[in-house]
């Protein structure tokens, strides 16, 4: 894993992004937060389980039909099922260890976030 610090890639919405095998983080103090990184390491797996290309298709297709679904951008960003599992997970730094393959998928049909997570 790679960290970078405020990249030109960023919209100030963000505070990190994976592709992997970087992580590209809006601030260096970021760099020191767990649960962060832990988030952008679940979609690294994510990523690697889905051959890379196939992890970007599928999550910008999912955000047009939750765009379409919610009309909301932020609602639709958290209700994409890779977000909405590493945003559940993300606290358990114990999760990669037990992750299994396509885990991903159980989070298509939960409940949507509140848009204040």
């Amino acid at each position: 894993m790679l960290i970078f610090i405020k990249t030109i890639f960023f919209n100030r919405k963000f505070t990190g992004l994976a592709i992997y095998p970087f992580i590209f983080l809006t601030d260096r103090e970021l760099a020191s937060d767990v649960y962060l990184l832990n988030h952008e390491k679940i979609h690294h797996r994510q990523q690697i389980e889905l051959l890379w290309i196939f992890f970007f298709l599928w999550y910008g297709i999912e955000f047009l039909v939750r765009l379409v679904q919610y009309r909301n951008r932020n609602l639709a960003y958290r209700n994409i099922s890779f977000e909405r599992e590493a945003y559940a997970c993300d606290k358990d730094l114990n999760y990669l260890k037990i992750l299994k393959s396509w885990s991903f998928l159980k989070y298509l049909k939960q409940k949507e976030p509140k848009e204040s997570q």
